[in-house]
């Protein structure tokens, strides 16, 4: 009876470790069949120029030869822009506000919303020079965050150093994907002017570089779902526990019989 029971438990452990296996094919992520170890595949992509947002945060900084009216301008001081956390920098940069203009001292409202960086960076310039002729301009955005979330290593959000950055380099920051992250339907969360959109990606797909959803803009938000076996892994690991426990009492009863 006993050595039924243990064969009925073998088998009933085999099948269930065998159905939440998962393949290697579900685990690769962009499956291009062209892409070879000789030629390089050309891969089409697309590349969004962001247009700044109220309540986007711009660091701005102005050059000139007198370092007097450099300062003035400047809420941050060079010399310490490398040592500033995320929260500093929000604080000494330039918020846009809702009329979509930030507010510079002296020079009074620039509006930028609606523009790309590099023309609010033309447009401030303009700006600058009615007060201070020879002085260049460099814009920075500061508050380029994404949240990553779900089957990843490291979930949170994250502050992006560049004007750039796709849903690769935001699974790089999270420590990549789980082994249970379902890589077949990623969702990207964006909030537009009309509302927030929502869009599913397939990681596995060899097209998904020519969605504009691969290139993420500030504020997104990157959710990664679980795959089916995580449920079953948690299944399993309470079967494997009643498993232990029947396994334990099934000794038990042999070894009492056995005495007797």
């Amino acid at each position: 009876m006993f050595q039924r029971f243990k064969t009925f438990l073998f088998l009933a452990l085999s099948s269930i470790m065998l159905f939440s296996c998962m393949s290697n094919k579900s685990t690769i992520y962009i499956n291009n069949p062209n892409l070879n170890h000789e030629v390089p595949v050309t891969i089409m992509d697309t590349i969004i120029e962001y247009q700044l947002q109220p309540r986007d945060v711009l660091n701005v900084q102005i050059k000139t030869l007198d370092a007097a009216s450099s300062a003035y301008f400047n809420l941050q001081s060079e010399n310490t822009f490398q040592q500033f956390s995320p929260a500093a920098l929000y604080l000494g940069g330039y918020s846009i506000m809702k009329n979509g203009s930030i507010n510079l001292p002296e020079i009074g409202q620039v509006t930028v919303a609606g523009l790309t960086l590099s023309e609010a960076e033309e447009e401030i310039q303009k700006a600058v020079r009615r007060y201070l002729p020879n002085a260049n301009v460099i814009v920075k955005m500061v508050s380029f965050k994404i949240s990553v979330l779900g089957e990843v290593n490291a979930p949170g959000y994250y502050y992006i150093y560049n004007e750039q950055a796709n849903l690769l380099e935001a699974l790089a920051l999270a420590g990549d994907m789980t082994l249970f992250g379902n890589r077949e339907n990623i969702t990207i969360l964006r909030q537009t002017k009309t509302g927030m959109k929502g869009m599913l990606l397939d990681l596995r797909n060899p097209n998904i570089f020519s969605s504009e959803y691969f290139q993420l803009l500030p504020n997104d938000m990157v959710y990664v779902q679980p795959r089916k076996e995580r449920n079953q892994r948690d299944n399993l690991s309470t079967f494997n526990l009643l498993s232990i426990v029947f396994g334990a009492i099934s000794s038990v009863v042999l070894l009492l019989n056995y005495t007797n």
